[in-house]
């Protein structure tokens, strides 16, 4: 039978993500529409977005915090493209993000000393053979397998390499080492629910070190010019961003941090996304039909929560019906208005993907899980 309880807010997607409980368009009310980003008022409003950014995140303070064009995928392209080349490299990759990376380093850069250390889905590379002589580009959250890097002991504060890391579905969630990495980055519409186009870098002292150091041997695009005349461009991470930005997308920024102070800042939201996930766990447990895609408990993900469906059936199907029966249980939902867009990525094995970060509420993912369970006998009686 069908389960007679919905979820409040349905929503659990991995990207644009939830917004935050509450959240209506009145938030946006007191935004600077129509204003220069450049004005005094709209630059200070930005700045505020950094400030309060690296406030709630704890981000050390002799590191360097901006805004940059193009999402958290333009925020580690800058990355890439500004700072590798110096030395070797250690691509790290376990999924479609982190493979999109190893891609753009090898095939773009064309960098001959760049080192790939790969795994399957599910599993993560074997840490202890990176070198970082090398500088090192990896993800923290693997968001399209839902494996993440447990912790960040494996880097050596000795490291002679940089260490750039791809954390947007991590940061906010998860308790990240700063002083163990030297560029971070992120984008709004992850785990703060916020809206899209827009990302965030941070940059340790040793790679605003290398940026002033060091030119690449290719032209870099307007967009991703961090220096100017072998000095670091300050306005960049004091409110001068590099293109015009959305006022909206500020404001609406502005109003996820605010909610995240009022609730108790990060130990909050790392304390509603590990809910999230153990909502997830108990009730997984208590099935043979469905397990996490992770291997290892520990490297389960609290925010792209990804999830294999195990019945023998299931399994003996060729894998086109595979894929084919896992979107029919995500399209029954949608059509029943319990859940929206939680299907595995493209790239990645068939099943599913429940959001479980910050702005989800722990309510809407138990409420979530009977419909599951309604879904999943539907999908078997029509085999």
């Amino acid at each position: 039978m069908k389960p007679s309880s919905k979820p409040t807010r349905p929503f659990f997607s991995s990207g644009p993500c939830s917004k935050r409980p509450g959240w209506s368009l009145d938030a946006l009310e007191g935004a600077l529409v129509g204003r220069s980003h450049r004005a005094k008022p709209a630059k200070a409003r930005i700045q505020e977005v950094i400030e309060r950014s690296k406030t709630i995140l704890g981000i050390p303070e002799d590191y360097v915090c901006g805004i940059v064009p193009a999402s958290d995928t333009g925020a580690v392209e800058m990355a890439m493209w500004s700072l590798l080349g110096a030395r070797g490299v250690d691509m790290l990759a376990w999924e479609s993000f982190g493979s999109g990376w190893v891609t753009d380093v090898v095939k773009q850069l064309k960098l001959d000393n760049a080192r790939q250390l790969t795994a399957d889905y599910g599993r993560l590379p074997d840490l202890r053979e990176v070198n970082f002589d090398h500088d090192v580009v990896f993800t923290y959250n693997g968001t399209t397998s839902g494996v993440k890097v447990p912790h960040l002991d494996w880097i050596p504060d000795d490291r002679s390499g940089l260490t750039i890391c791809d954390a947007t579905s991590a940061v906010f969630a998860m308790g990240v080492d700063y002083r163990k990495l030297d560029v971070v980055t992120w984008s709004w519409q992850k785990v703060m629910g916020g809206e899209g186009a827009h990302g965030m870098i941070v940059l340790s002292p040793r790679a605003v070190e290398r940026l002033e150091s060091y030119t690449p041997a290719w032209p870099l695009p307007k967009i991703f010019r961090m220096t100017k005349g072998g000095k670091l461009i300050s306005g960049i991470f004091e409110g001068a961003t590099i293109n015009t930005i959305s006022m909206l997308c500020i404001e609406d920024a502005l109003d996820g941090l605010r909610w995240a102070e009022q609730i108790g800042g990060l130990p909050a939201l790392i304390a509603r996304s590990e809910a999230n996930l153990q909502a997830i766990a108990d009730w997984a447990d208590q099935r043979d039909w469905i397990d996490f895609l992770a291997k290892d408990p520990a490297t389960r993900s609290n925010t792209s929560i990804c999830l294999k469906i195990t019945a023998d059936w299931y399994q003996a199907l060729p894998e086109a019906e595979q894929a084919a029966k896992a979107k029919q249980m995500v399209a029954l939902l949608e059509k029943e208005a319990v859940g929206y867009d939680f299907g595995s990525y493209r790239d990645a094995p068939a099943g599913i993907r429940i959001w479980g970060g910050a702005t989800v509420d722990t309510a809407d993912i138990k409420a979530l899980l009977p419909w599951l369970d309604w879904a999943f006998e539907e999908i078997q009686a029509s085999d």
